[in-house]
């Protein structure tokens, strides 16, 4: 059995499994049954598992696109690792199992890999760094407002509650005179 830890701060990683069972059992191992039982997380040995993240791809499925060229393209990932993965990834038939660290949900945990789960390969997702150029637009000219402590929309919001709640209250009024009205006469 193969473990793995994953941290509870785990961002930007992709985790490859090959999932060594029939075409027909792969959807009962791979879906989370109404009664909470999902044999992957089982097999995986993980105490939280976000299924919104979970993929499962079937190599035939990819048709005459390579695992490789599908996570390179699908996740970003380039690189060394991915090159000397190429082989091994492009090798594989069935179906496979892509885990990225938000399916972990950040909790940090330790995964003990169990049949039907053979581990192939752990990536790192490219990221851009983030662009720190001024912005170019009119609209993002000029200098910011100084802090008051209140935000503009809290107060202009403010604003039209009281003054819904002062039509409502007129209305009210006005409802009641004429009830008033027809009780004295």
């Amino acid at each position: 059995m193969t473990q793995m830890q994953i941290s509870a701060t785990e961002t930007g990683t992709l985790r490859v499994f090959h999932i060594d069972l029939p075409a027909q059992a792969i959807h009962r191992f791979t879906t989370q049954a109404g009664t909470g039982e999902w044999p992957l997380q089982y097999a995986l040995g993980a105490k939280n598992l976000r299924s919104s993240f979970v993929e499962v791809v079937s190599i035939r499925d990819l048709e005459q696109m390579t695992l490789s060229t599908y996570l390179a393209e699908g996740y970003g990932l380039s690189g060394s690792c991915l090159e000397s993965a190429r082989q091994q990834l492009d090798g594989i038939k069935g179906h496979v199992l892509l885990l990225p660290a938000s399916a972990f949900g950040n909790v940090a945990q330790t995964l003990t890999i169990a049949s039907p789960l053979r581990w192939v390969a752990t990536f790192s997702e490219k990221t851009r760094p983030a662009s720190l150029n001024p912005l170019r637009s009119a609209g993002a000219k000029g200098v910011l407002a100084e802090d008051t402590g209140t935000d503009a929309n809290t107060e202009s919001g403010a604003k039209t509650l009281r003054g819904l709640l002062m039509v409502a209250c007129c209305i009210v009024l006005l409802v009641l005179g004429m009830l008033l009205l027809k009780v004295t006469q």
